[in-house]
């Protein structure tokens, strides 16, 4: 069909919202204003091929409303409709209810059958060819490889041990899967367990080398896709697609940005690249281990890498690389290019597992010394970071300056890269809950490559929310505790365990760091008498899945549980968020663009830090109500909101919740509403 054509467009208007109707009716759901308005407007935007931002509340449904023109558009198109999501929860729920319920209602009504296909990170299937010994014993350092959320191998466990058992579970799953996705594990496995049976992408081999590339769970994934009409994925795998010249996701014209309001940060996470000494150490053990060549060279980098960073403090090299730190990375460049010509494969070494992975780790170190020494003629800064170093509130301590440092490089801002690598050849829709900054899209329309006159054309609509905050949900601020910092932690722990005891349970609480929601759990586990999850402890879909069941248990976690998760009902009747969500204050890329705003005149808290802060809580508050019929109380237990001059800032982006500053009347409501729930039961 022509995508100009006015006929086609009203034709298929219609028939994207006859079908929303339809399925909304059929799955016992409530014609939405915003909804069905969402839908024409997704739908008209891929039939003029016309990029678009569409805010959508919580609760319009905006999952089908895009899904819908989604299927009709791709049943009209030779190539399918890509829906990209920020999180693994989102991507589970709409693979897992929506589009199965979608579909199941639409088939009498579609003129044939809709293919859906799901495209992961390698590290999220398992690996038959690591299952069968196929990948060399590497030491304990060779997960300084492992990069986002891909994590390397690591040693043996102990076969009577919790580990041990959780591995032998795992590969007894591998005999019965059909999909190798950790996602679809039926009880949840610890992050150490599954490492002893993926790889990421830098050990990968490849199909072309791996003996066992016919049955690899990620590539049959990926061939599944080809043919399917609709693919869903994730912005970091979007990122590699568009950016990185691998082509890990099919052909298609149109893609549907799900929480759209992380693909920044998402694609800079995955254009982010590592450096260290200890690296390039690791890539010339795993060299001498598995080809003919010593190393020597490479050892000689990790030597001069360690001499020219490891003195200087951790943050942001605001005058980037001086002389010896420049002198440092040719080094290691040079020497891992040379070491990449001496050890190509032979004919009879061409499958050689060892020596793939191997030269994949050289490669690496070669390709982020270069781009670190190109940092001056481009946008990319550089920044030195020590693990385990940084505490929220505090920084880095003085005495971590002993530690390694990892060298890190990342772009200031990938508008530029967004406009040329997603927007410049498919139709893009990018939807939200929060897609504006009062009330405007610009900043976050310019934040993703379409402001400026070189920006391509571009729609923006809000389609509002269908729910009553002021008479669902009550904003408790916690006015009268300290400002949150580390001697504090244990008067907001007290805080929460009353507000939890009140509740009975059903608790989210959302914490600005993984080691805060740890402590937490573990503490308030010994004092009270509900069941309470932590973030990691098992995958996060299972994690859901298993807060959802049961309206007493607590679910503990950080970012990955501020946005995409969704459960209405009994199971979530209080969320908790232990700090405002500003940018931890060394944060190297939020300092480079504060700097960046101050240079132009701006003013850098407010434009960066505040911003920031405003978007995540909107998403972190959206976790509340889900449904006409949630009930809740969302607490903050940071008093800054309240006593702060920005806090009427932030307050802005939230749910106009009924607000108060009493404890007491947070945790009568929340008695009175468990009350209210258990006895219609």
């Amino acid at each position: 069909m022509s995508a100009e054509a006015p006929t086609t467009q009203s034709t298929g208007h219609l028939r994207s919202t006859t079908l929303l109707e339809h399925a909304v009716t059929a799955m016992g759901g409530v014609h939405r204003e915003g909804q069905v308005d969402m839908a024409r407007h997704v739908d008209h935007a891929l039939r003029r091929r016309r990029h678009l931002l569409v805010q959508a509340g919580t609760g319009t449904g905006k999952s089908l409303a895009y899904l819908v023109p989604a299927v009709v558009h791709a049943l009209d198109s030779e190539r399918p409709v890509l829906i990209s999501t920020a999180t693994l929860a989102l991507q589970a729920q709409i693979m897992g209810r929506d589009l199965p319920r979608l579909l199941e209602q639409l088939g009498d009504e579609l003129d044939q059958g809709v293919s859906i296909a799901l495209v992961k990170g390698r590290a999220n299937y398992l690996c038959k060819h690591k299952l069968e010994g196929g990948f060399p014993q590497e030491d304990e350092e060779q997960a300084l490889f492992s990069f986002g959320d891909e994590p390397a191998g690591e040693s043996a466990p102990e076969p009577g041990s919790r580990l041990g058992r959780e591995v032998v579970r795992l590969r007894e799953w591998a005999e019965e899967t059909e999909t190798g996705d950790r996602d679809d594990l039926p009880e949840g496995v610890s992050d150490k367990a599954w490492r002893q049976v993926s790889v990421n992408a830098v050990d990968c081999i490849g199909p072309r080398r791996c003996p066992m590339a016919s049955e690899c769970f990620s590539e049959l994934a990926r061939e599944r896709a080809v043919d399917a009409d609709l693919v869903v994925t994730n912005h970091a795998m979007l990122a590699i697609d568009a950016f990185e010249g691998l082509q890990v996701l099919p052909e298609h014209d149109a893609v549907i940005i799900d929480e759209a309001h992380e693909l920044a940060d998402r694609v800079t996470s995955a254009v982010t690249a590592q450096l260290s000494a200890q690296m390039i150490q690791t890539a010339a053990n795993s060299l001498r281990r598995h080809t003919s060549l010593s190393g020597e060279d490479l050892q000689a980098a990790a030597i001069a890498v360690d001499a020219a960073f490891h003195a200087k403090e951790s943050g942001l090299l605001a005058r980037g690389l001086d002389p010896q730190q420049t002198q440092a990375l040719e080094i290691a460049r040079n020497a891992a290019r040379t070491a990449l010509s001496d050890s190509k494969p032979s004919g009879d070494s061409d499958g050689d597992t060892g020596r793939s992975t191997a030269r994949a780790r050289v490669q690496a170190v070669q390709e982020t010394a270069e781009r670190m020494l190109q940092s001056p003629e481009t946008p990319d800064v550089i920044w030195l970071t020590r693990p385990g170093s940084f505490t929220p509130g505090v920084g880095y301590r003085e005495a971590d300056i002993t530690e390694p440092p990892v060298v890190n490089v990342a772009p200031t801002s990938v508008a530029g890269r967004l406009r040329e690598g997603l927007f410049g050849d498919r139709t893009v829709i990018l939807t939200s809950a929060t897609l504006t900054i009062g009330d405007s899209f610009e900043p976050v329309a310019g934040a993703l490559g379409l402001g400026g006159e070189k920006a391509p054309a571009w729609d923006g609509v809000d389609v509002g929310s269908p729910f009553e905050y002021p008479k669902q949900g009550v904003l408790y601020v916690a006015k009268h505790l300290p400002a949150p910092s580390l001697k504090t932690a244990d008067q907001q722990r007290d805080e929460l365990a009353e507000l939890i005891e009140a509740s009975r349970g059903a608790t989210l609480a959302l914490f600005s760091s993984r080691r805060a929601a740890e402590e937490a759990a573990e503490d308030l586990r010994e004092r009270l008498d509900v069941p309470i999850l932590c973030q990691g402890d098992a995958t996060m879909s299972s994690l859901v899945r298993e807060f959802a069941a049961d309206e007493e248990t607590c679910l503990f976690g950080t970012m990955g549980l501020w946005q995409g998760v969704d459960v209405p009902g009994r199971s979530c009747r209080l969320v908790a968020i232990d700090r405002i969500p500003f940018p931890r204050p060394d944060d190297p890329l939020m300092s480079a663009r504060t700097q960046e705003v101050a240079r132009h005149g701006g003013n850098g808290f407010m434009q960066v830090a505040a911003t920031h802060a405003a978007t995540r809580l909107a998403q972190g508050a959206g976790r509340l109500i889900r449904s006409a019929e949630d009930r809740g109380v969302l607490a903050i237990l940071d008093s800054r909101l309240a006593t702060a001059r920005y806090g009427g800032f932030l307050k802005k982006s939230m749910p106009d919740f009924w607000p108060t500053v009493s404890g007491d009347i947070a945790r009568g409501a929340l008695r009175r509403l468990a009350d209210h729930q258990s006895s219609e039961g």
